[in-house]
C-alpha cells in the first residue's frame, strides 16, 4: 500500500553533485521520519542520513557528514538528499525509506523502503 519513489541518480565526476528525491504515498501514510540508505556492489546496506519531523536537527553517517545534506519538502512526505563533493567511495545503490512512528535506532528499522536509485561517481 506504502510506495516510496526515489529519482534523481546518476553519473556525476568526483567532487561534483546530485539531489536525490524520494516522495511516499499511501492511503492514509503520514511519515513520522523518511531515511537514505545506500548499498555499493559486494558490501551491506549502510544508513547515510534520516530526519524526524519532529525535531529540527538532521541525522548523517560520519562518511557523509559535511557534505551530504538531508531536507523535508512543502510535503511531508517528500524527502530530498543533496549530495556535494561527491567521491568514487559514494557510488551505490540509494534508497528512501520511511517509517509511520518512532524508532529506537533511526540508522536500522523502517517499514518501507523504495526502489533504489544508482549513484555513480567517476575519478
Amino acid at each position: 500500500q506504502v510506495q516510496l519513489v526515489e529519482s534523481g541518480g546518476g553519473l556525476v565526476q568526483a567532487g561534483g553533485s546530485l539531489r536525490l528525491s524520494c516522495a511516499a504515498s499511501g492511503r492514509t501514510f503520514s511519515p513520522y521520519a523518511m531515511g537514505w540508505f545506500r548499498q555499493a556492489a559486494g558490501k551491506e546496506r549502510e544508513f547515510v542520513a534520516a530526519i524526524r519531523w519532529s525535531r529540527s536537527i538532521p541525522m548523517y553517517a560520519d562518511s557523509v557528514k559535511g557534505r551530504f545534506t538531508i531536507s523535508g519538502g512543502n510535503a511531508k512526505n517528500t524527502v530530498y538528499l543533496q549530495m556535494d563533493k561527491l567521491r568514487p567511495e559514494d557510488t551505490a545503490v540509494y534508497y528512501c525509506a520511511a517509517t509511520g512512528g518512532p524508532l529506537s535506532d533511526y540508522t536500522r528499522g523502517y517499514e518501507y523502503w523504495g526502489q533504489g536509485t544508482q549513484v555513480t561517481v567517476s575519478s
